[in-house]
């Protein structure tokens, strides 16, 4: 059996973005260092406990910009919401906007994707009552 250790962001701002995600989404700031390597890492813990670390640059790198389109690779964040119409004007009032949806399944699931900052994408998913 493996357990999942930890998710990683990279961002050209990292305390700026690891305070969004604790405003946002529950986000727990349990460590904020700079590394040897130069970059500033900041360990975070979600609302049940994944372990999300936020780190910068390392001395000297420039990070590519990414959208929050479809990805190769790390595809998007999932988030269960109780109501998502509720969560879409809350998300953009702080600055994530709808990027695509919402979709609703015939089972009643709705879900849609906004896009974080760094342009991280975002899922959101409302469980049929």
């Amino acid at each position: 059996m493996y357990n999942l250790n930890h998710i990683h962001l990279k961002s050209n701002d990292p305390e700026k973005t690891a305070k969004w995600w604790v405003e946002t989404f529950g986000f727990e700031i349990v460590d904020d260092s700079t590394r040897e390597t130069g970059d500033r890492f900041i360990k975070c813990r979600s609302g049940n406990g994944v372990p999300v670390n936020i780190s910068g640059p390392l001395d000297g790198q420039v990070l590519p910009v990414s959208d929050s389109g479809p990805n190769l690779g790390l595809e998007h964040f999932g988030f269960d919401v109780e109501n998502i119409d509720d969560e879409l004007e809350r998300l953009a009032k702080l600055g994530a906007p709808l990027v695509d949806g919402p979709n609703k399944l015939p089972d009643g699931t709705r879900f849609c994707w906004v896009s974080a900052p760094d342009n991280v994408r975002v899922e959101l998913i409302q469980w049929p009552t």
